[in-house]
């Protein structure tokens, strides 16, 4: 008995990718990197904005509270040039004396005080577009190169003077947007955003 055996030869035929395809595949590569990095670097930038602008809606708020529990007042307080915020609160024992309240926080890379070309606040806010007014030292002295918003101790936003005011906002941008943290006169913060170049505020 005689038992056959079939064998199959397979033939393989690898094949390669031309370089005709490779420069195809390298083309389509860089066009996509070419679209996406800048937008990409533009969302970054963005981000780094409303997250800066989302916390210092968030100090101003605080610092709200903080005057009310304190009995005192409190204060949000931006140096315009360091580019930095904290909140201090006023100690009336002794020598009067701003101490402050927790650490303080820098703004990213790119984000500044400012409200670029834009020439209006947002509607039923300040009555003209300002940074809030200079901190001022216990003596009343104007902080050169700051802005505060103080709150008393009910949480009521005041001028110099101690009067209730919604005056105050904080302005930041980084030159493609503006964000705006306003105060009302109730002591309730808002967040608004615009264009750098046009006047279109939305609530955030």
């Amino acid at each position: 008995m005689h038992t056959s055996v079939r064998r199959t030869t397979i033939h393989s035929s690898p094949r390669g990718y031309s370089l005709l395809e490779l420069l195809v595949v390298v083309g389509m590569a860089s066009v996509i990197a070419a679209i996406s990095v800048p937008l990409m670097a533009q969302a970054m930038a963005d981000y780094r904005l409303s997250g800066d602008a989302r916390g210092v809606s968030s100090a101003i708020a605080l610092a709200k509270m903080r005057a009310a529990s304190a009995f005192s007042q409190s204060r949000f307080y931006l140096d315009l040039e360091e580019r930095t915020y904290r909140i201090e609160t006023l100690n009336r024992i002794g020598t009067p004396t701003w101490m402050r309240d927790g650490a303080e926080s820098q703004l990213a890379a790119g984000v500044t005080a400012g409200f670029a070309s834009l020439e209006a606040p947002p509607e039923d806010t300040q009555t003209a577009l300002a940074q809030a007014s200079a901190c001022r030292t216990p003596a009343g002295v104007a902080i050169t190169g700051t802005a505060c918003i103080v709150f008393n101790s009910r949480g009521i936003p005041i001028d110099s003077f101690g009067t209730p005011t919604s005056q105050g906002a904080i302005y930041l941008t980084d030159g493609v947007f503006v964000y705006a943290a306003t105060v009302q006169a109730s002591g309730m913060v808002l967040l608004w955003r615009s264009g750098a170049e046009r006047v279109a505020w939305t609530s955030q």
